[in-house]
């Protein structure tokens, strides 16, 4: 075997094809996006960690806190219209972290943490001011067309308990009737993490210090407000955040658990205990897990890593979608849960978890619950109590002592609805879009990963409504380099989907229809409820227009029934080829979608039947195509290149392969260079491929050059030199024709001789 060809050969064999429910449907790199897709990006010079963001939808803006900045983007492009503002440390405060070991660039400057709506002028910011937390409010104005951004410096105040000191340090917070609530560590070591409530008027609240039944190494990272009934009395505000389980056994190490904790708005603390301290304070354990086979084990993603909370027609019945990796050395992968609130609240009404017991094994406590009962808001819906200050004293103490709930809260369906094994990167974010389709809502979710990439994922109906399962549509790389991506938005109204990571900021349409191809049949096999066929192209889908010709069908994509009246508007790719006997040759056809698999028929001639390519060491298929080795008489004839997905085929292009010897090939070459070929023609007519057999047999070179191609990206022209023809124009092996017959074209003068340089070899 000819040298190249085994290290081909090789290649091939070594080859890792990706797992089967990694591969989404249509993947688009970064260049892609750039060129043909809408994506807009916006970084500033020498500054990192764009860490908050906040999409402010009446303004038209997205206010961005980074390394030093506040920044606020145009909606519609963020690459224009942009206002900075620099909030940098004091130079005291820089000092002091330096002096206390920390690293004066890396770390001793101000990294804004929280971006807040204040009211309608102001927004409240909050920083690390190089570990000197610090806040304040920003006047942004009210109106589109004149956008302002300035720093309030007399209203600058001490930002502990709402911003971390250390930027390593998450910090979730919501702004509720201009009170914040927020999970954060509030001493310099980070060891004190609390829930902590300030601003407004009522007196600030915490969680029990140094307790680990409340909070244990906890990393928080979503908080949300959401009503419990139309009292507001009765509003809650829920903590999204994992910890270190305190329920775990002891013998089998630190085990990692995702929880969910509830407070009440108008918790005040209590009387003669839990002064200034939450005594409504409660918490459940998020499984997200695949259940085992026959009795096994389940598998469990255990580290929650982003919450979205998307609203339904019932403000107090949210669905809320997370995403979760695992902490396992073992089992590696990252999955997508959904959550109703009735399960949540029906968790926080559940027994209380108890340790009891000559092993202090965690139970579920069967004793009286005091009244009124531990986690419920003072008001007149479910007691006469007025404040938390009234609750007498055994309801405070079991409080304080049993902040866990013994069951967990298990997701919609039991088991995920999407997640990804043995792949390289996790899911770190999640927004969701509830998107309206001929055949019902779908939820369309994009799911940020720590390699600068956003999947796009459906949530479809499985075998009834109730049992969905998650389709991956498209894989984007919205960053050019593979950095973690560190916070989303969405922007339903404008379509528009905002991805921050440490490097900067970028942004681009929820739908690229056109992308899916140009057939009726491609753009009902996407299954994007975006987009719909109207009739001569893929185009956005709009549910409150009538067209004749406009189909769609998310929930089953069947192009048989959708576009069976439809003529093909793809005309089939049709390739002639010659292969010289014992050479190899290679039918490059890839389809659009990568979860099509490829089907590949022969025909001896036009008039015979089709049969199925049949596949050993000599033919072998690979992701771009098709490579025969060892060419014989016998492999002349027809190849017909097919698409299969979901039950639909279509074929992709037509290769025409004649196998000729290779006194016939040098026949046949003369008989071109005899016939119209005078003085002064083009020597693109030559023989051209025994310049590659000749530096394939030389000895010396080790396998690579020409036979090694860079790509076999083409979708014109098959990179391997075995395959004959007309040599096209600009061939990047013109030179070594031209260098046999002892005229040099190249622009550019040879290299000058050098004292230290010898006579060049052969093989030079």
């Amino acid at each position: 075997m000819l040298p190249a060809l085994a290290l081909l050969w090789a290649l091939v064999l070594g080859a890792e094809r990706s797992p089967a429910n990694s591969l989404p449907r249509l993947r688009l790199s970064f260049q892609e996006l750039w060129a043909r897709h809408g994506l807009r990006t916006f970084s500033l010079p020498r500054t990192c960690c764009y860490e908050a963001l906040l999409l402010d939808e009446e303004r038209g803006r997205l206010f961005v806190g980074a390394q030093n900045h506040v920044a606020s983007l145009s909606l519609d492009n963020i690459s224009k219209q942009d206002k900075k503002l620099a909030w940098p440390a004091p130079v005291e405060w820089r000092e002091e972290c330096n002096w206390a070991g920390k690293d004066i660039s890396a770390e001793c400057v101000n990294f804004v943490k929280l971006l807040h709506p204040y009211n309608r002028t102001h927004l409240y910011v909050c920083g690390t001011g190089a570990f000197h937390p610090v806040c304040g409010f920003l006047e942004v104005g009210y109106r589109m067309e004149e956008p302002m951004l300035k720093l309030v410096v007399n209203s600058l105040e001490d930002g502990k308990g709402k911003s971390p000191y250390d930027p390593k340090h998450r910090a979730a917070s919501v702004l509720v009737g201009q009170e914040l609530y927020s999970g954060v560590a509030t001493d310099l070591m980070g060891r004190d993490f609390t829930i902590f409530r300030s601003l407004g008027r009522r007196p600030n609240l915490r969680t029990e210090q140094h307790d680990s039944r409340w909070l244990n190494e906890p990393t928080f990272v979503k908080v949300f407000w959401i009503p419990e009934s139309e009292n507001p009395d009765d509003d809650k505000i829920y903590f999204f955040f994992r910890e270190v389980a305190v329920e775990g056994n002891p013998g089998l190490g630190r085990a990692s658990v995702s929880r969910i904790g509830q407070i009440c708005r108008n918790d005040l603390g209590g009387q003669r205990s839990l002064v200034n301290k939450w005594t409504t304070f409660l918490k459940a354990r998020l499984v997200c897990s695949v259940p085992g086979v026959d009795g096994a084990s389940d598998s469990v993603f255990d580290e929650l890593r982003d919450v979205f909370l998307l609203p339904t027609k019932d403000r107090r019945s949210p669905l809320l979608y997370a995403v979760f990796s695992t902490s396992s050395n073992v089992f590696q992968g990252s999955a997508v849960c959904v959550y109703s609130m009735n399960d949540v609240r029906r968790a926080f009404l559940g027994p209380f978890a108890h340790k009891e017991g000559p092993n202090y094994q965690w139970v579920s406590y069967q004793g009286r619950v005091p009244y009124p009962r531990p986690g419920m808001c003072p008001s007149k819906t479910f007691g006469t109590f007025g404040s938390t200050k009234d609750f007498p004293d055994d309801v405070i103490q079991f409080a304080r002592n049993h902040p866990l709930m013994y069951n967990p809260i298990l997701p919609v369906g039991g088991r995920p609805i999407f997640l990804q094994t043995g792949i390289d990167y996790s899911f770190t974010q999640i927004v969701a879009d509830r998107v309206a389709a001929t055949d019902g809502h779908y939820d369309v979710l994009f799911i940020g990963t720590d390699i600068g990439t956003v999947l796009k994922v459906i949530s479809v109906p499985k075998d009834s409504w109730q049992s969905t399962e998650g389709l991956l549509l498209e894989e984007l790389q919205v960053f050019e380099n593979a950095v973690a991506i560190i916070n989303m938005q969405i922007s339903s109204k404008r379509h528009q989907l905002y991805v921050a990571s440490q490097s900067g900021i970028s942004q681009l349409p929820l739908h690229r229809c056109a992308a899916y191809g140009r057939a009726c049949a491609e753009c009902c096999l996407a299954r994007d409820p975006y987009c719909a066929w109207d009739g001569a192209a893929c185009t956005r889908y709009l549910p409150n227009t009538k067209r004749r010709y406009r189909r769609q069908d998310v929930r089953n994509g069947d192009p048989n029934i959708l576009c069976s009246g439809d003529p093909p508007r793809q005309t089939l790719l049709e390739k002639k080829l010659f292969g010289v006997e014992g050479s190899s040759t290679f039918l490059e056809c890839q389809p659009k979608s990568l979860q099509a698999q490829v089907l590949w028929t022969y025909q001896r001639a036009s008039d015979s039947p089709r049969t199925q390519v049949h596949l050993d060491d000599r033919v072998i298929q690979i992701d771009r195509g098709l490579l025969l080795l060892s060419l014989g008489p016998q492999d002349t004839g027809f190849y017909h290149c097919h698409a299969t997905e979901h039950g639909f085929t279509q074929p992709l292009r037509r290769f025409t392969l004649r196998v000729v010897g290779a006194h016939q090939a040098e026949q046949l070459t003369r008989g071109e260079e005899a016939q119209g070929m005078g003085a002064g023609s083009p020597a693109s007519h030559k023989l051209w491929y025994r310049d590659f057999l000749q530096l394939v047999d030389a000895p010396g070179r080790g396998g690579g050059g020409p036979m090694c191609p860079p790509s076999w990206s083409s979708a014109k022209e098959p990179h391997l030199p075995s395959v004959l023809g007309p040599r096209p124009k600009g061939h990047k092996w013109k030179h070594l024709e031209e260098k046999r017959k002892g005229r040099n074209r190249r622009t550019h003068p040879p290299d000058p001789p050098r004292a230290d340089r010898g006579p060049r070899s052969a093989t030079q």
